[in-house]
């Protein structure tokens, strides 16, 4: 008996010569993979190696990773492992907590450009697009797992997607390959095992083929979420504005509400925050994108925030304000760190010559402007300058020893501390992350 290759001898082909990686587990699907590649001329070249995340779970893990490094020995792959620490009380399950882990372990170890090659197969692509199915995922989510895909600084790939089990068996039982049978995958209480061991065996006795009927369905959705990737593209590139965490609220507003959502949701995941959770296009939309044009509506989720004010929408990390009260002593010599991350740095100039002050705000500040003859209440300065509030929020001001403000961050200065900026070829900065 003999078995067809499982990865054609084109499957790298126009892929770059960047390293390849393989996540090596020890099960059974990992050493096919690990077999499938060392047998490969094209992979070989390209300085393959394992990787093997030892999750410190089961009583036998250090007997998984002494396998996984006498398999590759023998191979002549060289192998590397990575000790994670898996979070139990994360509140995603441990099953999630441990994926979670695995993948951080994944993308810390891939270089630029490098290939991960994990090896998931087609039961498992008709799995994940039942569970996420279950948890009513829409087009996205059901396109479940991509043969290729993004992933750190480098790419992901699943040589393998287009197998079966059985046929990854078959392979294994023909070459003699030894593997781990991890206790947990006979654990049904685990979402996954229970779809496995109970749910698609029942459903494959009245349809045999459900696995690969299930998992087409799952590249049909990833066409179709392809093209409405495409269209969401075109959409979000409308409304940009100089500043990537900004966008047009008007223009988002005449969106139709699903692509509106869709667009929503891309443009949080290119600034690499937090995906929205299942109430926050809702919230969005009945509470920030509706809100009047003074206002200052905001939606708050996992360290992130969404914000409108006029025509702009702005999303970012949650940012820390000053605190109120906070001030300290600067002489301009030296850069000043500020509670919120930002600095403010005085350049072209060695320093003010005397000790002021850098304050947060407090309210009623007023300034007075060059070639104005009286004072500004500093709110309507910021209002008239269109600087939006969760910037006026974290605002430093520079005042000197009688109270009077000479600066807010480099966005507005007074006459005379403008005079003085002159006189020295100075210049304020206030650099935020």
């Amino acid at each position: 008996m003999t078995a067809a290759p499982l990865i054609p001898t084109s499957a790298l082909d126009g892929t770059g010569n960047a390293a390849l990686v393989i996540g090596l587990s020890g099960g059974m699907d990992s050493m096919v993979l690990l077999h499938a590649l060392a047998m490969f001329p094209q992979a070989r070249a390209r300085d393959l190696r394992a990787l093997h995340v030892h999750h410190g779970l089961h009583a036998s893990a250090d007997d998984w990773l002494l396998h996984c490094e006498t398999v590759c020995a023998t191979l002549g792959v060289p192998l590397r492992s990575v000790r994670v620490e898996v979070h139990r009380d994360s509140g995603d399950g441990l099953e999630a907590a441990a994926r979670h882990a695995r993948h951080a372990a994944f993308a810390a170890e891939l270089g630029n450009g490098e290939v991960l090659a994990l090896a998931h197969h087609r039961d498992d692509q008709a799995e994940t697009f039942l569970l996420r199915a279950l948890r009513g995922s829409g087009v996205d989510g059901l396109a479940a797992m991509r043969a290729w895909r993004r992933f750190a600084r480098g790419w992901l790939w699943r040589p393998l997607l287009g197998h079966s089990r059985a046929q990854l068996l078959a392979y294994a039982q023909v070459h003699g390959l030894r593997w781990i049978e991890d206790p947990s995958n006979s654990d049904s209480r685990f979402d996954r095992n229970f779809l496995r061991q109970q749910v698609l065996p029942l459903l494959g006795e009245r349809w045999p083929h459900v696995h690969a009927a299930v998992a087409r369905s799952a590249e049909l959705s990833a066409e179709a979420a392809d093209l409405l990737a495409e269209e969401d593209a075109r959409s979000l590139a409308l409304l940009r504005t100089a500043d990537a965490n900004v966008i047009s609220r008007e223009g988002l507003q005449a969106l139709p509400p699903a692509r509106r959502a869709r667009v929503l949701r891309r443009w949080i995941a290119e600034l690499d925050l937090p995906s929205l959770p299942a109430e926050g296009i809702a919230h969005i939309e009945t509470q920030v994108l509706t809100a009047r044009d003074d206002a200052d509506p905001c939606f708050r989720w996992h360290g992130a925030e969404l914000r409108a004010w006029r025509d702009l929408v702005h999303a970012g990390p949650l940012q820390q304000s000053l605190g109120a009260g906070w001030s300290c002593e600067w002489d301009g010599a030296t850069t000043v760190s500020l509670p919120d991350g930002s600095v403010l740095l005085l350049e072209g100039a060695s320093g003010f010559g005397r000790s002021l002050r850098v304050h947060a705000r407090q309210g009623g500040e007023r300034i007075t402007l060059p070639g104005r003859d009286h004072s500004h209440t500093l709110k309507h300065v910021l209002q008239e300058l269109g600087v939006p509030p969760w910037v006026r929020e974290r605002l430093p001001l520079l005042s000197d020893d009688s109270g009077e403000l000479l600066a807010a961050g480099d966005l507005a200065c007074s006459a005379g501390f403008g005079t003085w900026l002159r006189e020295h070829s100075a210049r304020l900065l206030w650099q935020c992350d």
